[in-house]
């Protein structure tokens, strides 16, 4: 274990006054604000604090958050719960004035948008225009007031050289005050996390110290308050722990904002990633500077090393920057060695393509690359070798297709399992044999010109390997097979075998590598054994970005922007090891170019201690006061498997401190999956943490929101750890990605959790659900209350009907989770038995119950209760999200999330477009007579009926008519009638179609007319 301590620093205040006071995220959190910030900071992709360390690490929590949950965490609710937001919006920077300095340094919001948005008497005491000068004292644009259009009025607006920036930060605060919502105002802002902290805070804290002052606080920046907090609480400066480590976003964050700081992971390279965050980016620029003055001094090392083995400069001189490879096969039908590759394109800017081209006498294809292709040329040789998982190519006139499959001669092994007839590799391997099924082949190079390598944008060509350039290639495999078992012994290259698994199976299967190293070729390993020569523990983490940009796995791509000629993509663009056809081989200039980087920061304050150990969540030995985690469950990433890919270079030769870890995966220690194992290593885990922190510690646990069912299985390993729940949270963060085509979107559910209260206490389902739905229409109508008040003063609600149904769960499961036993069973039992397929237990019905009471009481804007009451989930689902879309809601997540709670089995049937931030109901005119059938969820329904009879109005059918049509399809029709009157005056009301609410209105009109006429 390592250790960092560092001198406490602490005011004059009564320790422990705040021991049992509720924590403020307990009842008030602005989780919409925190969900637009998070979305905000996955947008800056590599631009995030932490992602240089390792982008290969997907499943970093957002800073933001982490900063959220902690000062949520500490804050108490003071009984004013109003002030109590306002504040803690204040220190999140989320507040009016909080904007408007992120704004200013942003600088978006340009004069001429403020001048046209705010009502401004005097602008020329704060803007100026270009030729002002020239303009009579008189003249009409020096008599403009604001608001008006500067472009309209043919002028281009700046600020004046004498306005202060006080002054403009007071115009920008008006002019973001003129936007309704967040997320249009927090468009033009940095995030927090970039701006100045001493800067954006200076405001703050009068407030701040004004509305704690009862407890003695008195601070000027964040870390004194989270240090001055951590007294009232804990009696010291605060411990934030996370033994699920991984890319260490949590720990960095908590560590940032002033806590002391523990970080625990089983995966080796988690904890590096870990350690990288606290003494790489959380050093002051000095040390830095050492840092990147490491890197290029083994950068110019290794590249004289390479130089002077002439492996990669041509008789010319030109500099190699990148070589392009493809595998090749021996066709069983034509005899011919075929060159595969799903495509031939090289770079679609550049309209480079390689051409094959029969060779008759050896009965292979040359390959010839073509620059400056037609677009037909390019719209063939984007059709490649390899398509649809076959082998096609044409040869004199005819078209062969060859299975994949077939190529490596799969067949059923008498297990029933796949089996095929590639030769498995050996350790001394590094190349394919003569007689594999799959050769590999040198196709083209990409070049840097002499004498522009120094230039801010090098001249670069394209060309087949010549004869010297196979020579060189050659000399490359001499080379590494006089040293491959030399390298291997001393830990320079891989000697560790690959682990069967679900992710490491393909490389085996569909290659028949069986050790990592197989998956670099010779040129790789030979730079990587020579960078590993100065390996240190910051040159580690480098190392590991190095080798995921540069591997038999890395895909070409052909120019994915202006001015690209091509290169290569990581390995782990997704998670997974994906074998490839043709892949691009970084020369050592583009390979090194990383390491000349700069290295950015962010400094962390010098007062708070980390500490840091390699073992699984059950092994802990540091108490927390505070542990913040993401776990593993069902789905998740398998980073037990695929960091191998890491583990294999540095496991024989670790640097200090890092050689104290199990270089290791550890995979069967590894939490991992949703069965009785998961859930027993689960609750070894948390019970663990619950005992390695005080009485008046929290937890919280962050989980994928998916289904009840996730809920009942993660609230059960809680509750037989020991935890009680204390409330819950929604954050959405929309993302959309190339390798997932369309949107889809991810959502984290924030689960707040504290020591069960000692003793037993037994109760029974038949009077717990009445607790539960007792407690969850306390706390959505608490919060219903706290809404309109915030809304009736600022224009905008805290909380939308996502943090109300959350609400409702956590309420309900606070009632659940303070019980010892159920029915006379032992919570712990409950949890870690087996399950059988398909059963329902006592959390599943709570959990439902949950949805249910807090459902009931989400009813939309002017609809009756009792109308809703008696609806449908799928009725209730169309009405409630018409509802909201009037309020301008657009995200997926909210359509998943009521689909959920309603329980509709197909929510998309009755969506009009299901894109992450633009998505939208059917519209009433939109559906088709197919999908409102009876076979159909909503068809049968009294809406469904609805729907068709607006469709008849709208088609100029005879009111009279569609209301017999009504008592024809409808036994029950008179007892619905007010329901069906009542849903119309919603539709009236809120269908974004003018035409669609001309006929709600005329349907409903005529159904009230038959109950005054008595019929």
């Amino acid at each position: 274990m390592m250790e960092v301590v560092a001198e406490t620093k602490t005011k004059a205040l009564t320790a422990f006054a705040l021991e049992n006071a509720p924590a403020l995220i307990e009842t008030v959190f602005p989780a919409q604000k925190v969900s637009f910030e998070a979305q905000s900071e996955r947008k800056a992709v590599a631009a995030q604090t932490l992602t240089g360390l390792g982008s290969y690490w997907k499943g970093r929590k957002p800073l933001i958050l982490v900063r959220a949950i902690v000062l949520g965490s500490l804050l108490p609710k003071t009984g004013d719960s109003e002030k109590d937001l306002e504040i803690f919006e204040k220190l999140m920077a989320f507040d009016d004035h909080g904007l408007a300095r992120r704004a200013f340094v942003q600088n978006d919001l340009k004069p001429k948008h403020i001048a046209s948005r705010i009502s401004l008497s005097n602008p020329w005491d704060y803007f100026t225009l270009t030729g002002r000068d020239e303009l009579s004292a008189d003249d009409r644009l020096l008599n403009l007031e604001c608001p008006f259009d500067a472009e309209e009025e043919g002028i281009s607006l700046r600020w004046d050289r004498d306005t202060s920036d006080e002054a403009k930060l007071q115009l920008i605060e008006r002019a973001l005050g003129t936007f309704s919502t967040y997320e249009e105002k927090a468009s033009f802002c940095k995030r927090p996390e970039e701006v100045d902290q001493t800067w954006l805070y200076a405001p703050v804290w009068p407030a701040v110290n004004d509305h704690y002052a009862q407890w003695g606080i008195k601070v000027e920046s964040l870390p004194e308050l989270v240090e001055q907090m951590g007294m009232l609480r804990f009696g010291r400066r605060p411990r934030v722990g996370d033994t699920f480590s991984g890319g260490g976003s949590i720990p960095f964050e908590a560590a940032r904002t002033g806590c002391d700081a523990y970080a625990s992971d089983l995966n080796p390279i988690a904890c590096m990633l870990t350690w990288g965050a606290f003494n790489i980016v959380g050093k002051d620029s000095k040390a830095r500077s050492e840092i990147e003055e490491e890197y290029r001094r083994v950068a110019r090392t290794v590249q004289s090393a390479v130089d002077e083995l002439s492996i990669e400069k041509d008789e010319k001189g030109n500099r190699a920057k990148a070589f392009l490879y493809c595998l090749e096969t021996r066709c069983p039908e034509s005899g011919w060695l075929v060159p595969m590759s799903p495509s031939w394109v090289i770079s679609k800017n550049d309209n480079v393509i390689a051409k094959l081209v029969p060779n008759h006498n050896e009965k292979r294809f040359e390959i010839r690359i073509k620059n400056g292709a037609t677009t037909k040329e390019m719209r063939e040789a984007s059709l490649g070798t390899v398509r649809g998982g076959e082998l096609q190519y044409e040869l004199d006139g005819k078209s062969y297709r060859i299975s994949i499959r077939t190529l490596r001669g799969e067949y059923r092994t008498p297990e029933g399992s796949t089996g095929n007839r590639l030769r498995k590799w050996g350790k001394e391997d590094f190349i394919a044999k003569p007689d594999d099924v799959y050769q590999e082949r040198l196709y083209a190079i990409h070049w840097i010109l002499k004498g522009t390598e120094n230039d801010g944008r090098p001249k670069t060509y394209f060309a087949a390997p010549t004869d010297a350039d196979l020579e060189r290639e050659r000399h490359v495999h001499q080379i590494v097979e006089q040293n491959l078992p030399t390298w291997q012994k001393e830990g320079l290259v891989p000697n560790m075998a690959i682990e069967p698994g679900d992710k490491t199976d393909e490389p085996i299967r569909t290659r028949g590598w069986s050790h990592w190293h197989h998956l670099f070729n010779p040129r790789q390993l030979l730079l990587y054994a020579e960078l590993m020569k100065h390996i240190s523990p910051t040159l580690a983490l480098r190392l590991c970005q190095v080798i995921n940009t540069s591997a038999r796995l890395t895909r070409w791509t052909v120019g994915d922007g202006p001015g690209r000629s091509g290169g290569t993509k990581q390995v782990f663009d997704n998670q997974a090891l994906n074998v490839l056809f043709n892949y691009g081989c970084r020369a050592s200039v583009y390979l090194l170019d990383s390491l000349y980087a700069d290295v950015r920061g962010s400094v962390l304050p010098t007062h708070a201690s980390f500490s840091q150990e390699c073992v699984p969540a059950s092994q802990i030995s540091q108490d927390c006061d505070i542990f913040i985690t993401d776990p593993p469950y069902a789905d998740a990433i398998n980073y037990h498997e695929i960091t191998e890919f890491f583990i294999a270079w540095l496991r024989m030769n670790p640097p200090k401190p890092f050689d104290d870890w199990v270089w290791d995966s550890r995979r069967t220690l590894a939490i991992k999956g949703s069965d009785d194992d998961f859930r027993r290593g689960m609750v070894d885990a948390y019970r663990a943490m619950a005992e390695h922190m005080p009485e008046n510690g929290m937890q919280c646990v962050m989980f994928t929101h998916q289904d009840t069912g996730v809920w009942a299985d993660m609230v059960s390993i809680f509750w037989a750890a020991g935890l009680q729940v204390v409330a819950a949270w929604y954050i959405a963060t929309e993302t959309t990605s190339e390798l997932k085509k369309g949107g889809y979107v991810q959502g984290t559910v924030i689960l707040m959790l504290r020591k069960r209260p000692e003793g037993d206490r037994a109760g029974f389902k038949q009077s717990i659900l009445p607790a539960v739905r007792a407690e969850v229409q306390r706390q959505i109508e608490s919060m219903m209350h706290l809404n309109e008040e915030i809304k009736d003063k600022h224009g905008e609600p805290v909380f939308n009907d996502s943090d109300l149904q959350m609400a409702g769960y956590a309420a309900a499961l606070k009632v659940l989770t303070a019980y010892t036993t159920i029915g006379g069973e032992d919570v712990t039992s409950f949890a870690l038995r087996p399950r059988n397929k398909g059963e329902v237990t006592v959390v599943d019905e709570i959990v439902q119950q949950a949805a249910e009471a807090a459902n009931s009481l989400l009813v939309p804007e002017g609809l009756g209760a009792e109308t809703w009451a008696r609806l449908s989930g799928i009725q209730r689902f169309y009405l409630r999200m018409m509802d909201m879309e009037t309020t301008g809601a657009s995200k997926l997540d909210n359509y998943q999330n009521f689909a959920k709670a309603f329980r509709v089995q197909d929510y998309a049937r009755v969506m009009g477009d299901m894109k992450a931030n633009a998505a939208r109901l059917k519209r009433v005119t939109e559906f088709t007579s197919r999908e409102l059938t009876d076979g159909t969820e909503i068809g049968p329904t009294w809406l469904g009926h609805l729907i068709i009879g607006l469709q008849q109005l709208l088609a100029e059918i005879e009111p009279q008519a569609v209301i017999q049509q009504f008592q024809q399809d409808m036994p029950d029709f008179m007892e619905v009638r007010p329901l069906l009157i009542d849903m119309l005056g919603l539709m009236e009301r809120k269908a974004p179609e003018a035409t669609v609410r001309e006929a709600a209105e005329v349907l409903g009109a005529r159904l009230k007319n038959l109950r005054a006429l008595g019929q």
